[in-house]
């Protein structure tokens, strides 16, 4: 049976949680743990389900570093994955349809068709972005 939530590891770490176009459980389902800083969760309902208006309180938070949800509204990209010494790990291929939430490490794209992502993440870049060259696999 095919997994339609996949994170992708390195020595115990999670450096991505990907939750695929296939991802259809009723109700609302959190794939990330409680100490992330983004939460990454899917919910469905049925028509005429009501949630309760609600305004969300004031609350200071404390976020270390980035974590990026990137939502693939079309096309098809390779993501590789590396270990913060940039050492590279992995490489997954997300689709139209598929989200990715990037936790840790370091990560690179390429576009393998034209790509259509929707990028959501904690503020603005504030110069915390160390870009490398990728080393040879």
């Amino acid at each position: 049976m095919q997994s339609f939530v996949e994170e992708v590891r390195v020595d115990g770490t999670v450096l991505a949680i990907i939750v695929r176009s296939g991802f259809h459980p009723d109700g609302i389902q959190f794939v990330t743990p409680d100490d992330y800083s983004q939460q990454l969760g899917y919910m469905r309902r049925p028509a005429g389900y009501v949630i309760q208006p609600h305004v969300h309180l004031h609350v200071d938070r404390k976020a270390s570093f980035t974590q990026e949800v990137l939502y693939m509204r079309k096309g098809r990209v390779r993501v590789d994955f590396y270990r913060e010494d940039e050492s590279y790990v992995d490489s997954r291929e997300i689709f139209t349809g598929d989200v990715i939430l990037l936790s840790t490490g370091g990560h690179g794209f390429e576009m393998l068709e034209e790509s259509e992502l929707i990028e959501v993440k904690q503020g603005p870049y504030l110069d915390d972005k160390r870009r490398f060259n990728p080393p040879p696999r």
